[in-house]
């Protein structure tokens, strides 16, 4: 078979695999997102190795389409995760959005450190383990409000928002610690890191505000078809593109923000079905299945000991310490282990970091390994308990026993 038929074979097993495991999953009370994550796990190398059988001859490559399509569809995805929102609303939440996103970095950053050194793994080394483990996606976590109908609730906003301000910070940490360990130019090269944030931030409200609803308008009334949706994959993908090359954050942070922009133009309401069409039939079910397809676990001995220890550190320190935050900021104990939860997934986001410390000899394979262990784990285990969560009774509260000493009295 030439190249195209492969692709074109693989991908209707993935799409087939992917909504038949999403039907499956709704049927057992959970998330679709589930259903679509195990697909490519039991597809991927760890257990099937469906690239590695015989009439699929080009595997590297058919592998690197898939994943490139799937980071079409997570872009998309938050695209839509922003779409769904106003700015207003997340005003409303900026308070519980940083004390939330902050204490959800800095708790798992120093469990990771830790569990580093506990592993005899040299400080430089422990301390990036600790800020992989302070990474979050939340795409998942959206895909599972949306479902729950829960997006637009305080939950749902508190959680977009702590995302943008862990994936701000996860990424200043990122750079600090890069240039701290390149020699003397190291303070200058963090200023010019937050300088290129601010940047960005300006050129996308500043474009968000002024120039796109112009555009949007000029779009709707051209006599070409589609031009609003057109106008709207651009958008988000300049959006991802100058997120990635001008503030050096995540590129899904820029799709984000395009879907906030494109929220307050009145063509919202007739992109909204059009650009979820695309997104749910083709490109998001490759994105979750693409997680587990391109992930190979090799978990043996230590490995595995320290995937364990990790992957539990990191799903109870983010889950503590996002929740805490949300606390504090004046969330009720139910709202707040909600959104702690929705912070819990580590997904492309976590894998993005993982692979940046890779790169840089940061990590060993054996360490990436449990990395991706713990990726895997956190980003499973999402979905259901989120679930679970919503379903508690609005009453719900900690209660914490009030211990009271008598005094004795005297003879």
């Amino acid at each position: 078979m030439t190249s195209f038929l492969q692709l074109s074979l693989l991908l209707i097993i993935l799409l087939v695999s992917a909504k038949l495991a999403g039907y499956l999953s709704i049927r057992l009370g959970q998330p679709s997102v589930l259903g679509e994550l195990l697909a490519g796990i039991l597809l991927g190398p760890s257990l099937m190795n469906l690239l590695g059988l015989p009439f699929f001859t080009d595997s590297a490559t058919l592998e690197h389409t898939v994943a490139e399509l799937g980071e079409m569809g997570v872009m998309l995805l938050m695209f839509l995760a922003g779409l769904e929102l106003h700015l207003n609303e997340l005003r409303s939440n900026l308070k519980v959005a940083g004390f939330a996103g902050v204490m959800g970095v800095l708790l798992p950053w120093g469990v990771g450190w830790l569990i580093g050194l506990a592993f005899g793994m040299e400080s430089s080394r422990a301390s990036f383990l600790g800020l992989v483990m302070g990474a979050t996606s939340v795409s998942i976590s959206a895909q599972t409000l949306i479902e729950l109908k829960a997006l637009r609730s305080r939950v749902g906003l508190g959680l977009l928002g702590a995302a943008v301000f862990d994936d701000i910070l996860v990424i200043f940490l990122l750079s600090l610690f890069f240039a701290l360990t390149s020699g003397a130019s190291g303070a200058l090269e963090v200023l010019l890191v937050l300088g290129r944030m601010l940047l960005f931030f300006g050129l996308a409200f500043g474009f968000g505000f002024w120039a796109l609803p112009r555009l949007a308008r000029l779009a709707r009334t051209m006599p070409i078809s589609q031009g609003v949706l057109s106008l709207a994959i651009v958008t988000l993908l300049a959006y991802g593109l100058a997120a990635e090359l001008v503030g050096q954050m995540a590129a899904i942070t820029g799709a984000f923000i395009a879907g906030l922009m494109f929220a307050r133009t009145p063509e919202k309401e007739m992109l909204d079905p059009r650009i979820s069409a695309v997104s749910y039939s083709f490109f998001v079910p490759l994105f979750f299945v693409s997680i587990g397809l391109k992930t190979e676990l090799d978990l043996g001995g230590e490995v595995l000991l320290l995937t364990l220890v990790v992957s539990l550190g990191a799903v109870l320190a983010k889950w503590l310490g996002a929740a805490g935050g949300a606390k504090v900021a004046g969330f009720s104990w139910r709202e707040s282990v909600q959104l702690g939860m929705g912070m819990v997934s580590r997904g492309e986001v976590g894998l993005i970091v993982a692979s940046a410390g890779n790169r840089a000899g940061l990590v060993t394979e054996a360490e990436f390994a449990a990395v991706v262990g713990m990726v895997i784990f956190s980003t499973l285990i999402t979905p259901p308990a989120l679930r679970a969560l919503f379903h508690l009774p609005e009453d719900w509260t900690i209660r914490i026993p009030r211990i009271s000493i008598a005094k004795k009295e005297k003879p």
